[in-house]
C-alpha cells in the first residue's frame, strides 16, 4: 500500500475509526517520552496529542516548523528501531 492509500484509508476517512496498532502506540509513546505533547505548552507538536493523529498502521506527525528538522530526524531513527517505515510527505521520500 502506498502512503497516499494508507493516509486516505486510515486518516481521511471518518466512516471507520481504526485504533492504532500496538506497534504505532509503542512508537508514539516513545516519541512523546522524548518530546512531550503537553497541549498547553507544546513547542514541538502542531497538533497534540500525537496519538490522535494515529490510526491503524499509520501516524501523521504534525511538527512545529522550528523543531521539525531535529524531531523528524529522531522520529525516523525511532521508527527504524520499532520496525516501522518513516515517509516524509513533503519530500515525498522514505527517511533513512
Amino acid at each position: 500500500m502506498t502512503y497516499d492509500e494508507l493516509y486516505e484509508r486510515y486518516l481521511e476517512s471518518d466512516d471507520v475509526v481504526v485504533p492504532p496498532t500496538p506497534r504505532i502506540v509503542a512508537y508514539v509513546g516513545a516519541l512523546v517520552a522524548r518530546y512531550p505533547d503537553d497541549v498547553d505548552r507544546s513547542v514541538v507538536w502542531a497538533s497534540p496529542p500525537v496519538i490522535e493523529e494515529a490510526s491503524g498502521p499509520i501516524v501523521y506527525l504534525l511538527m512545529s516548523y522550528g523543531k521539525a528538522e531535529e524531531v523528524s530526524e529522531y522520529a525516523a531513527t525511532l521508527a527504524r528501531e520499532h520496525g516501522l517505515v518513516c515517509f516524509d510527505p513533503q519530500g515525498e521520500c522514505l527517511r533513512p
